[in-house]
C-alpha cells in the first residue's frame, strides 16, 4: 500500500511543480478511484482570479465531472500539502473516503496541524486521514518555491 501511495503522491508532486512554474504556490492533488486517477488539480487562484482554485478543489471538480456525480464515494484524494479549512470542508462534502497528504501545514492545516475538521464528531462524514507520505519531498518543493520567491523579491 505504501508504494501505491507514493506513486499517486508523485503524480500530485508533478502537478505541484507545474503550479510553481506558473507562479502559483506549488500544491498538486489527484483523486483516485479503483487505482485510477480520475481527477487532477494544481493551485491556480492567481491565474484564475479565484480564491477557491486550490489544487484540492480543482481535483475534486475534475473527478466529479469525470464520474458525473458530485459524491466521490470510495475515492482517495492525494495532495502534496495538508488541506486548509475550505478544502477540508469540500473533501467532506464530496464524501472522499481517504485523504493522503504529504507535508503538514503548520499555519493553515485543517486536518490535524492547526484544526482537525476531519475528526469533528458533529459532522456527518468522516474522511480517513494519512499525513506525511513523501513528507520531505513535498516540503522541499514548497521550500524551494518560497526561497526563490524571497530571492527574487530582494533583487
Amino acid at each position: 500500500m505504501i508504494e501505491q501511495h507514493e506513486i499517486f503522491m508523485q503524480a500530485a508532486m508533478t502537478l505541484a511543480k507545474q503550479a510553481a512554474e506558473k507562479g502559483e504556490v506549488p500544491v498538486g492533488a489527484v483523486v483516485v478511484k479503483d487505482g485510477v486517477i480520475i481527477g487532477r488539480g494544481s493551485n491556480a487562484p492567481i491565474s484564475l482570479n479565484d480564491p477557491s482554485a486550490h489544487a484540492e478543489i480543482l481535483a475534486l471538480r475534475d473527478a466529479a465531472r469525470h464520474i458525473g456525480n458530485y459524491r466521490l464515494v470510495d475515492c482517495t484524494l492525494y495532495v502534496t500539502l495538508e488541506p486548509c479549512a475550505m478544502c477540508a470542508g469540500a473533501i467532506q462534502h464530496a464524501r472522499i473516503a481517504n485523504l493522503i497528504y504529504g507535508a503538514s501545514d503548520l499555519k493553515t492545516g485543517a486536518c490535524g496541524s492547526v484544526l482537525d475538521l476531519m475528526s469533528e464528531e458533529k459532522l456527518n462524514h468522516h474522511t480517513a486521514v494519512n499525513g506525511g507520505v513523501l513528507r520531505n519531498e513535498t516540503a522541499q518543493i514548497l521550500s524551494a518555491f518560497f526561497k526563490e520567491r524571497r530571492l527574487n523579491k530582494k533583487t
